[in-house]
């Protein structure tokens, strides 16, 4: 197999009105730069459709739909429903997502949050697509509705991991991975760095987020995939082992979460 030299940013926001001003120009910039593939992820019914436009436009971008928590109330209006299973039949969509619980902000109610969690679960299971999980401040309920749901039988990565290692335990055993991005070079992030260094390295995977959460140096500004080497260098420090071979497995790690290492392997044959 060649050598695979490109980052995958396995959760962007690139459809956020942070990137308005420059989008286009960002985006093109990406593949020189040595970001070999996104997936986009939709968080309500309006970005999960400017998601899959975006996919249709850069051969390197993917989507992922689905309502992120505290947007599921928009599920409640009539028709909203239908209209989120029309986009599934949109090409290159790859995962289910962002969906999950979020009791920071509390709103829509928690109720709310997890009748959309667990319909969205299973719409992963009859799709046959993994998901992409939100969870803050809800890590038991979380991991509840997981277990009783068999999310495990669905797939997928619990997004912009922050519990405890304890935590990481029980999502490893239901087979997830983990979505890392740049709170793990913050000088505080004490507690993920410890669950970063108990996870196998098998099970990471790289993202960003963008806009949010940019690594250090940048952290506080805007962003974007171009500062995921940033990451690697943190994880590959946590792990003992070269920024390389970091790069590499993330890489195989997120074409396995998609399903796309099938692809990839047909791919280099040709």
């Amino acid at each position: 197999m060649e050598e695979l030299t490109g980052i995958f940013d396995t959760h962007a926001h690139y459809d956020d009105r942070a990137f308005d001003d420059d989008r286009e120009a960002l985006l093109a910039n990406l593949p020189g730069q040595g970001i070999a593939r996104v997936v986009n992820v939709g968080a309500s019914l309006a970005s999960c459709g400017r998601t899959m436009a975006l996919t249709e436009k850069h051969d390197f971008i993917y989507g992922a739909i689905g309502i992120h928590p505290s947007e599921t109330g928009e599920l409640e209006q009539e028709g909203a429903w239908q209209s989120l299973l029309g986009l599934y039949e949109r090409k290159k969509c790859v995962a289910v997502g962002e969906i999950g619980l979020d009791y920071y902000w509390d709103q829509p109610g928690r109720e709310i949050q997890k009748k959309w969690f667990v319909r969205q679960l299973n719409l992963a299971r009859e799709r046959q697509l993994p998901v992409i999980i939100h969870s803050r401040d809800a890590a038991r309920d979380t991991t509840d509705i997981m277990k009783a749901e068999k999310a495990g039988e669905i797939g997928g990565v619990v997004h912009c991991f922050s519990y405890t290692k304890e935590t990481a335990r029980t999502v490893l055993d239901m087979g997830f991975y983990f979505g890392i991005g740049g709170v793990l070079t913050f000088r505080n992030a004490r507690k993920l760095k410890e669950a970063v260094e108990y996870i196998p390295l098998e099970r990471i995977v790289l993202e960003t987020d963008c806009p949010y959460l940019a690594p250090v140096p940048y952290r506080g500004r805007r962003n974007c995939s171009l500062y995921l080497p940033y990451v690697v260098a943190a994880l590959a420090q946590i792990k003992g082992i070269g920024e390389e071979e970091a790069r590499r497995a993330v890489w195989e790690n997120s074409l396995r979460l998609y399903r796309m290492d099938a692809m990839e392997r047909q791919r280099q044959k040709v």
